[in-house]
């Protein structure tokens, strides 16, 4: 057993990763390219999460984001005791605006008490004290990480600073028995730099995304043997959450066709619809909607424009945003429902990505039209408003009739017809509720 496989094996909060790696140590540095900058999150996020949740302690350099801006990302981490964070922002990038002060001077002293905020982080020597200051203040295990290289640059002014602080850092954190991450962009450093930053590092990991596939690749594993070194191995996120290609516990619905079906299916739309909207053939969106294949960017856009979705949504549902009060009527869309065969019937009023799951349709009966079925393929709870006119329900258990004003409610049973009995237009507003869950 050489010395490496004797350190303490530390988890990364990613299982698959942990397996990919062949094991992450004590004395790790780890650095990640990030081609987007912004895929580095959420290995990093649950890497501070494990670590926090087995005791130990880390601090957190934050060179990019605001306080307020990592603290929201932070969510309930933030408030960990064992966190601490060095703010290098506030008067780096930040200039001292009092927009970013305020936050710190406001916010809860639980959070206050643990960031260091540097008064002069455009000087290397100042960082590079108060970061050992600090680690020299905490007890037992400490990991680190860097958010990031790319934002030390910016900051101090170009590689050659970057360099040196890193190369006399590495050995250092490596001596002290920490683990740490280095967050870089992929494309913002020169391959001096890189081939530097490569040849110490213990790890070394490109994160890249293409036509909407995420892929990780290690570069470099020194003293293990990693289950594919530059073999791309695909993965997607959902939250905090990452599925990597294979395993068993990725919904269908959060591949990136799963999500266009889930959308077509809500518009009313067959395969061979969409297709002749996009400008493909049917078997192209069949081996999309199957994770087959993936769409060209201007088949994603016209997929997007079609759908009336937001093209972000194909990639990232679940991502965090404060819902649209008001939606406008222009907004509404036609909807093919089953057994109406007027395709101006009904109309979809909530967006196809609306949150919650709910579906909001408004639906017109003209006198003495009759409807042989129910017009939703639903197994949840269902609501209907009616606005005008008079409707006649047939249900297993009998007749219902209904007229302006009256609620309607379904739970278990299923309409074989509906029926406008009167001489004016009926209208219906429809409400799908999620299915409920045990």
């Amino acid at each position: 057993m050489n010395a490496l496989q004797q350190k303490a094996l530390v988890p990364t909060g990613v299982p698959r990763l942990d397996l990919i790696l062949g094991g992450m140590f004590i004395g790790d540095n780890v650095v990640w390219y990030d081609e987007s900058g912004n895929l580095a999150q959420v290995f990093w996020h649950r890497f501070v999460q494990t670590s926090l949740a087995g005791g130990r302690a880390v601090i957190l350099a934050s060179f990019d984001r605001s306080p307020k801006n990592l603290f929201e990302r932070l969510g309930p981490l933030g408030r960990d005791a064992n966190l601490t964070v060095l703010d290098c922002f506030t008067h780096g990038k930040g200039n001292g605006i009092a927009t970013f002060l305020k936050f710190l001077e406001e916010a809860p002293r639980d959070i206050r008490d643990r960031v260091v905020r540097l008064e002069n982080p455009k000087n290397p020597d100042e960082f590079s004290e108060r970061l050992y200051e600090v680690h020299g203040g905490l007890s037992g295990p400490v990991h680190l990480v860097f958010e990031s290289l790319t934002g030390m640059q910016e900051l101090w002014g170009g590689e050659e600073e970057v360099g040196h602080f890193y190369t006399h850092s590495c050995p250092r954190l490596y001596d002290l028995n920490t683990v740490a991450y280095w967050i870089a962009e992929k494309g913002a450093h020169g391959r001096r730099l890189r081939a530097q930053i490569n040849q110490i590092a213990q790890v070394a990991v490109e994160l890249s995304i293409k036509r909407g596939t995420s892929t990780l690749s290690v570069i470099k594993a020194e003293g293990r043997d990693p289950v594919a070194v530059q073999e791309p191995q695909r993965y997607q996120t959902r939250g905090q959450d990452i599925y990597f290609a294979g395993e068993k516990d990725v919904p269908d619905q959060d591949q990136l066709g799963g999500r266009i079906k889930k959308l077509r299916v809500r518009r009313g739309l067959s395969q061979a619809e969409l297709a002749k909207r996009v400008g493909v053939t049917a078997s192209t969106i069949s081996q999309v909607e199957s994770n087959t294949i993936y769409p060209s960017i201007p088949g994603l856009l016209k997929m997007a424009e079609v759908l009336s979705v937001d093209v972000g949504h194909f990639f990232s549902p679940g991502r965090e945003r404060r819902p649209a009060v008001v939606f406008p009527a222009s907004g509404s869309q036609p909807a093919r429902l089953p057994h109406l065969k007027d395709e101006s019937a009904a109309r979809l009023l909530t967006p196809v990505d609306f949150p919650g799951g709910i579906e909001a349709y408004l639906i017109e009966l003209q006198a003495g039209d009759e409807i042989g079925g129910h017009f939703l393929a639903h197994k949840g709870h269902e609501l209907g408003y009616v606005l005008a006119g008079a409707l006649r329900i047939t249900l297993p258990d009998g007749v219902h009739d209904a007229e302006a004003g009256d609620l309607v409610y379904l739970s278990d049973q299923i309409p074989t017809l509906w029926h406008n009995p009167g001489s004016r237009t009926a209208k219906l507003l429809w409400l799908k509720l999620p299915a409920r869950t045990s």
